[in-house]
């Protein structure tokens, strides 16, 4: 998984509250294996009628979404984080997530940052305003410095913020340990040889 330690990037809005994970990905196109490129799919029934933000040219490279209240609430997709992720989007802000859809986030090397939600309503407001605007993400200061140059500051677990600074996924994890499992299992076919599988 790739390192987040700091992202300056092009910050779309997105002003719709309840955004699921159907809407970021509907569930028709999820028989598609992941290779056949979730991002091809992101908010393809929200975009068919046009004018939807993403399609503005000046959001093109955006890196960061910034969603209303809710953002990924739904069914327990993964694909929708695949699916954003994809189009080449590393954090995103909101006032709340779906459950699933922010630990699945946290899972895929993406950040998502909660702030209050007058605040991320006057983000949006701010970029809207100034389409093409960037905003910076410092994930070891915890801090999002916005384009006017105002700086909020954020709370994450320190386990997940350790994890993704380094890049570590849950197999990364778990091979940090490899030489205890050798040994336990080692032990394990010696104490109790009948347990061992030809």
């Amino acid at each position: 998984m790739e390192p987040f330690t700091t992202l300056e990037a092009v910050a779309a809005p997105l002003d719709t509250a309840n955004v699921d994970t159907d809407r970021i990905i509907p569930a028709r196109f999820l028989r598609q294996p992941r290779s056949a490129g979730y991002h091809n799919w992101l908010f393809h029934d929200l975009r068919e009628g046009g004018g939807f933000v993403l399609d503005d040219p000046a959001f093109k490279d955006a890196k960061i979404l910034v969603a209303a209240e809710n953002f990924g609430c739904g069914s327990s997709r993964e694909g929708a984080v695949w699916a954003l992720s994809g189009a080449g989007f590393r954090a995103w802000i909101a006032p709340s997530f779906g459950d699933i859809f922010f630990e699945n986030s946290f899972k895929n090397g993406v950040l998502p940052v909660v702030l209050p939600a007058a605040r991320v309503a006057a983000i949006r407001a701010m970029l809207a305003a100034k389409p093409g605007s960037r905003i910076a993400i410092d994930l070891a200061a915890q801090t999002v410095t916005l384009p006017d140059g105002s700086a909020e500051r954020f709370d994450i677990d320190p386990f997940r913020r350790e994890c993704l600074l380094n890049g570590w996924d849950e197999i990364d994890l778990t091979l940090q340990h490899e030489a205890a499992i050798a040994a336990h299992e080692a032990r394990q076919r010696v104490e109790t040889p009948w347990l061992a599988t030809p």
